[in-house]
């Protein structure tokens, strides 16, 4: 209990010589409160009701109008050895565990290997899913870079950072900024409550990182009021974001192949531009230098800026991501799969590759039969005319003779 008084010590959360006092010069609807954060806990739960709303009505609309067509699964054969050991065992099993079944089933390890790839199918998110969850965050993410952005355009801190710590903290917070923070910080805590029955992707940890490390960023950088910079930073990471839901969205539509290869490269372009370089250049060297010309550092100081350099460690993963995506497009002329986040977690895909190649080698063996047959049949066809000629020419010799 003696340490709860102590969060709240203006020495962690203000500059040194700065005390929670000093705030008060501040109008009230002005200053920054930490309790003013409870508001995002109903502003998430309105973001849930919502996005359900969406799910029901505006993303199947959207999806008929991109030609959204679900994939038509083959069920595996039911089984119930199979199925109780799909659900409390593993959905991978081992060569033993494979061995293992076969005597319990009586199957061989092929019809045991292609049941468990037909089950993990059965439990892959639909591409219905996946659209709808595509179409919630593009929504959002585009009207939230529009709305910051005309609330931002015409402040002094937008177009030369410095003003970003003018004054500070004694900054008052304009009510536009005030819910500009609540929506996002809400948005993002929507986020995480269903990140348990949202499709898992390839980056799942990393997206719950970013999703853990954003709303610290956003509570910490209000009660501080980091208000100024933290407008700014979430402007930029809306920037991008709203392209890649974008390019998303035409990705599971049918016949929008070329649109959605062309929503990929304005979001990598978009994305390689405000993370790799604004974002280090001008955010996190106006947190880490600039703002040291108006106050001594101070343990927000610190956490701020190790907040950043998280979601910037992000970046640079998920840049390595879209480089392999782009390699992939500029030397192999197409885009094959979202390299970002939109791979789910389970190894189906490598299935059905290797699905694929069982066909094309058949195909090949096909050829390869063919082609054999043809050179035995000429072959044959050889010996029978050496044998014919060489018949013909004995039997003029012996005619001769």
């Amino acid at each position: 209990m003696d340490l709860l008084p102590n969060v709240w010590n203006h020495e962690y959360w203000l500059p040194p010589g700065v005390t929670w006092r000093d705030m008060e010069v501040l109008e009230e609807s002005a200053c920054p409160r930490p309790r003013d954060l409870l508001l995002a806990l109903p502003l998430a739960v309105a973001f849930i009701a919502l996005r359900s709303l969406s799910d029901r009505f505006v993303a199947p609309f959207l999806g008929r109008c991109v030609g959204l067509q679900d994939r038509t699964i083959q069920a595996a054969s039911p089984s119930s050895q199979l199925e109780s050991f799909y659900r409390h065992q593993t959905r991978q099993p081992s060569q033993s565990e494979i061995d293992l079944l076969m005597g319990q089933c009586d199957k061989t390890q092929r019809q045991i290997e292609t049941w468990f790839r037909l089950r993990r199918n059965q439990d892959r998110p639909s591409r219905s899913k996946r659209f709808q969850e595509a179409s919630w965050r593009f929504f959002f993410y585009l009207i939230a870079f529009l709305a910051g952005l005309a609330t931002l355009i015409d402040r002094s801190w937008f177009w030369d950072q410095r003003e970003c710590w003018r004054g500070y903290p004694q900054q008052p917070v304009e009510r536009v900024h005030f819910w500009y923070y609540q929506l996002e910080l809400g948005f993002y805590l929507s986020l995480l409550l269903c990140v348990s029955v949202d499709v898992k992707r390839k980056d799942f940890k990393e997206q719950v990182i970013h999703h853990i490390a954003t709303i610290f960023l956003l509570g910490f950088s209000y009660c501080s009021n980091y208000v100024r910079i933290g407008t700014l930073v979430m402007l930029l990471h809306d920037s991008s974001d709203f392209i890649l839901e974008s390019g998303k969205m035409f990705n599971y539509g049918a016949g929008w192949k070329k649109t959605c290869n062309t929503m990929f490269v304005i979001f990598a372009a978009v994305f390689l531009v405000t993370r790799l370089v604004v974002f280090p250049s001008i955010i996190i060297h106006t947190t880490l230098v600039l703002s040291l010309e108006v106050f001594e550092p101070f343990a927000g100081y610190y956490f701020f800026n190790f907040l950043l350099m998280v979601l910037q460690g992000l970046h640079v993963f998920w840049a390595m991501l879209i480089l392999r995506m782009a390699y992939k497009f500029l030397f192999f002329g197409k885009l094959d799969k979202d390299e970002r986040s939109d791979e789910e977690s389970d190894p189906e895909e490598e299935k059905n590759v290797k699905g694929h190649g069982e066909e094309q080698d058949e195909c090949c063996w096909e050829k390869s039969k063919d082609a054999l047959n043809a050179k035995l049949k000429t072959l044959t066809n050889n010996c029978v005319l050496n044998n014919l000629t060489n018949h013909r020419a004995a039997s003029k010799l012996r005619k001769a003779r």
